[in-house]
């Protein structure tokens, strides 16, 4: 666990990159792999930048990626499963990397999507930004995979270090390009991007993603949130906008400032439904906590449950995953 905790430090570490340590592995990274060291060592303020860069490099040379990240991982990955055995490599996966993995690839994908739209100006720039982007080397993204062999053996020192000090970066047999890290990141207790005041991620060259609980949004966008109406929210065409509207604004909130009526009401609580044009309905379950508070006063719960809910009762059963008719508490806490 404790590789796991600092390599999760790595992925959310925001700031500039310690040059030195970063181009001290990745010399380290080229040794160990059999390589002269690069001649050069380009920095760019962000990924986007590093894949300008790269577009217009001359004299590096081929990609040497397949020798200085990919080859080491697979020998590695191969002497620990041969050391370990099927079932000794799945419970060190699932104790390390597979901590991390889904929502740093995720981000990591965040960022290439962010990349590409960035700088395609005519349909037939996509695939050769996407080309530059398969020669990355990820650094503190790969944190993953280097946390399942940290303290396993030396082989990976190289690509650790830059890992642990800056971003991207893209090995050439003569020169290498290496990215910065963040400005700033936030993200959601599900580690999704999320910021409703400004970019969830950004570079100090500017490039900057904006998201609400993971779903990408226009910068614009983020802006009229703090003006919000109920009929702001219903004129909004973009059914994913609109759920990301009404998240921010509060499904109560909106209930009880849009006029809805309640569909259905019994001893377990009242259903609510809000039509949405173009997008599935909003259902919520209103419920009172039977236990009071320290004040005396009960506090409301809404609960969202499934479009096809039609009773009160329906809906709160299905958040205890039983069926409507199954719902019979003894005591309500």
């Amino acid at each position: 666990m404790q590789y796991v905790n600092a390599w999760r430090a790595v992925v959310a570490a925001t700031g500039r990159a310690d040059r030195g340590a970063a181009e001290d592995g990745v010399r380290l990274a080229y040794r160990r792999a059999g390589l002269a060291e690069p001649e050069r060592i380009i920095w760019a303020d962000s990924p986007r930048a590093a894949v300008e860069v790269v577009e217009k490099l001359s004299g590096a040379g081929r990609s040497v990626r397949e020798e200085v990240r990919t080859r080491p991982w697979a020998e590695e990955r191969r002497r620990m499963y041969d050391e370990l055995g099927p079932a000794g490599w799945s419970a060190l996966w699932s104790a390390t990397g597979a901590q991390l993995w889904e929502t740093t690839a995720a981000l990591a994908e965040r960022i290439r999507t962010g990349i590409v739209a960035g700088l395609t100006t005519r349909p037939e720039d996509e695939s050769d930004i996407r080309l530059v982007l398969l020669d990355a080397v990820l650094g503190q993204h790969d944190a993953a995979w280097l946390a399942a062999f940290d303290g396993r053996g030396d082989r990976l020192t190289g690509l650790a270090e830059v890992a642990r000090n800056a971003g991207w970066w893209w090995p050439f047999e003569h020169a290498v390009v290496i990215s910065e890290r963040p400005d700033e990141l936030h993200r959601d207790e599900a580690g999704r991007l999320d910021r409703g005041d400004g970019p969830a991620l950004s570079y100090p060259d500017g490039f900057a993603l904006y998201a609400w609980r993971g779903m990408p949004v226009p910068a614009e966008f983020l802006d009229g949130l703090a003006s919000l109406t109920p009929e702001r929210i219903r004129d909004e065409e973009n059914a994913e906008l609109r759920r990301v509207m009404l998240e921010y604004y509060g499904y109560d909130r909106y209930l009880s400032e849009s006029g809805a009526e309640p569909v259905h009401r019994d001893e377990t609580g009242i259903l609510w439904r809000i039509a949405l044009e173009g997008d599935e309905d909003v259902v919520m379950v209103e419920v009172v906590n039977s236990t009071p508070e320290p004040d005396g006063t009960y506090r409301t719960y809404w609960l969202r449950v499934p479009p096809r809910t039609r009773t009160a009762k329906e809906g709160v059963a299905w958040t205890f995953g039983l069926e409507g008719e199954a719902y019979a508490p003894l005591r309500q806490t």
